[in-house]
């Protein structure tokens, strides 16, 4: 397998595959049945084929179809992952709101998604949600190109979540609805930020209580604009505002 870096232009055509880590052996991915029945039966691959596999975790290869395997040819770089890395903190809204969190979540570069359950969230997901939630951000980050497969986290208690998995160091804010609060357009300008974590309320927004504990752990309150956002589209908003200001190539 070549260590040289292909040209990405003269791949843009090329179909991208995600793999589990766990299927790689030196230079050889192993396909799952599934897998190996989409490019075989849906894309009507033949052994030699080329196409793009990435590992989820920032590394992707041109590769061929050989059997049920995919043979890395060489390393190659997307070069299609934000300058931040971005989590995205979202009260559980009702419904299957949340896929469309995830979807246009990952479209936009973020890195780690943590689902919450908040004082006025209703949906409580079972384990077969969450791997469907999974399955969802894989085959997004597939259509969106990137090198990253997001992390989704167990849904958790909105205070043990920012207690425990968001480091005090790292630039986060809590959108609130309404109140005189900071832009977190001018917030994400005005300093350099590597990480930042960013979280969003569920019908009927954040609780004076749930503010007051996010504050605590230095989240800074800050509005996404004049107008009241669903619980759906105040993360996507958010995840758009970062993906504006900080999409560029590493």
């Amino acid at each position: 397998m070549g260590a040289k870096t292909s040209n990405q232009s003269s791949m843009s055509n090329l179909y991208r595959l995600v793999f589990d880590p766990s299927q790689q052996t030196a230079d050889t991915v192993r396909l799952t049945k599934e897998q190996e029945h989409y490019l075989k039966r849906v894309l009507r691959f033949q052994r030699g084929d080329r196409f793009i596999v990435i590992n989820g975790q920032g590394k992707s290869w041109l590769a061929e179809l050989n059997g049920a395997n995919a043979h890395l040819l060489e390393i190659i770089s997307l070069k299609t992952e934000l300058a931040v890395n971005l989590t995205l903190i979202t009260a559980l809204p009702k419904g299957n709101g949340y896929e469309q969190v995830l979807k246009c979540g990952t479209e936009l570069g973020v890195s780690q998604f943590i689902p919450v359950k908040s004082d006025r969230s209703l949906l409580k997901p079972s384990s077969n949600k969450v791997d469907r939630w999974r399955k969802i951000v894989t085959e997004a980050a597939e259509q969106a190109e990137r090198e990253i497969v997001p992390q989704i986290i167990e849904p958790l208690p909105f205070k043990q979540a920012i207690t425990e998995l968001i480091p005090q160091k790292s630039n986060s804010y809590i959108c609130v609805a309404r109140g005189d609060f900071p832009s977190l357009w001018s917030c994400l300008q005005t300093s350099p930020q590597s990480e930042i974590a960013i979280a969003t309320g569920a019908e009927g927004g954040w609780t004076e209580n749930e503010i007051k504990i996010a504050q605590t752990q230095q989240f800074k309150s800050v509005s996404l604009g004049k107008s009241i956002l669903r619980a759906v589209t105040a993360p996507i908003a958010a995840a758009t505002l970062v993906n504006a200001i900080f999409n560029e190539n590493n």
